[in-house]
């Protein structure tokens, strides 16, 4: 039986009663419903139905994998506003590494390696393609996540081919799963302001919707505390939604705070309550996506971790050298000990599950060892 919205017990604001209520029958929230969880002052409330209702997605279980993130460049020709990783040749920071560098990232011994590159102004498709093929002969084992939307457009335009070839040729080389990078906020008014030389959501979109139909699925992230309003936020996670909708190929859903760096877009970074209660809104607006993810590079440790109660299911994993974030001044470690992350699991009273980039269940850990550490 429903519980009349008035009587919710998940929470005081009357209007997330009425979430609450809408959540547990099935019924999808609008966009006032999205508006009313980022501006409520019922912080925990929202994350108590946020919870409940990531509990009837994927149970008491966080997902986390053991990867290895690899940037071969910061080279690029974009300049947008809020990037302190891009460097352009001669810049102090600038970098580009050698294959040997780039095959030295790739291990037997994890489960994911995640590429995310600049736009090099003298790599050619084919010098990517060959990063691919490479780590893929050394290591066959290891499921390759690579190149963002913003890459796949550029390396159409560099090869003249049709992103359904790029793509194509990517698959063959060994790539199986896409980052969800360079979705920054679809806002035309932001684009304008931060990335105007950078592609739009309309080809993010298209780049997307090819990917999931020749069997590449892929994550999708939002970058938000910079000068994007909340009503662009919701609108975000609607156009996440409807997308969902049509391809189901994404995996998960990453809220990505802005970094302050040396962009300082704004006066202050966004607060840990920002960063909750928008991960506990994407959990309740994206009822179509399986995973959430807490991007603890980012939210830092111990927010990410209270944030497995708000709603987000998934910590992402060991990294080992991350730096993009880093390049932007994050005070986040550059990577975690799997000890670590099954710690910060275990502190949310969660029972943690290895995956891969397919999420596939590698590992499922003891539950009874999750509660021993949740209460001690």
């Amino acid at each position: 039986m429903t519980i009349p919205a008035r009587n919710h017990p998940l929470a005081r604001d009357p209007r997330l009663q009425e979430i609450a209520a809408k959540v547990e029958a099935g019924v999808r929230l609008d966009f006032d419903d999205g508006m009313a969880c980022l501006t409520t002052r019922d912080l925990f409330g929202l994350g108590r139905i946020a919870d409940r209702a990531k509990m009837r997605k994927t149970g008491n279980s966080v997902f986390y994998v053991l990867n290895r993130q690899l940037n071969p460049t910061n080279l690029c020709v974009l300049s947008c506003k809020f990037c302190d990783f891009a460097a352009k040749k001669g810049d102090e920071h600038a970098y580009e590494m050698s294959m040997e560098q780039i095959l030295e990232h790739g291990s037997d011994d994890i489960d994911e390696i995640h590429i995310v590159s600049g736009l090099h102004p003298k790599w050619k498709f084919e010098d990517y393609v060959d990063i691919v093929r490479r780590l893929k002969d050394a290591y066959p084992h290891l499921p390759i996540k690579a190149w963002t939307a913003v890459e796949i457009d550029w390396f159409a335009k560099l090869s003249k081919k049709s992103v359904e070839e790029v793509l194509t040729t990517l698959k063959e080389a060994g790539v199986v799963a896409m980052p969800g990078g360079g979705a920054e906020v679809f806002s035309d008014r932001v684009r304008n302001e931060l990335y105007k030389s950078k592609m739009g959501h309309e080809r993010w979109f298209e780049i997307h919707r090819t990917a999931h139909r020749l069997g590449i699925r892929s994550n999708v992230t939002l970058l938000y505390g910079h000068i994007e309003t909340l009503e662009e936020r919701v609108n975000h996670l609607i156009q996440v939604r409807d997308l969902q909708d049509e391809t189901g190929g994404f995996y998960s859903f990453i809220p990505l705070e802005y970094q302050l760096g040396t962009t300082k877009l704004v006066d202050r970074p966004p607060s840990a309550d920002d960063g909750l209660r928008t991960i506990a809104t994407s959990r309740l607006m994206l009822d179509n996506f399986d995973h959430i993810k807490a991007y603890w590079v980012m939210l830092g440790e111990e927010t990410a971790s209270v944030a497995l109660n708000f709603g987000a299911d998934d910590l992402d994993g060991t990294i080992v050298e991350e730096k993009i974030a880093h390049f932007a001044l994050a005070e986040s470690p550059v990577g975690l000990t799997q000890r670590r992350i099954l710690k910060l699991i275990r502190e949310a009273g969660k029972v943690p599950v290895r995956r891969n980039a397919l999420y596939d269940v590698l590992e499922t850990h003891d539950e009874n060892d999750a509660r021993a550490h949740s209460v001690s």
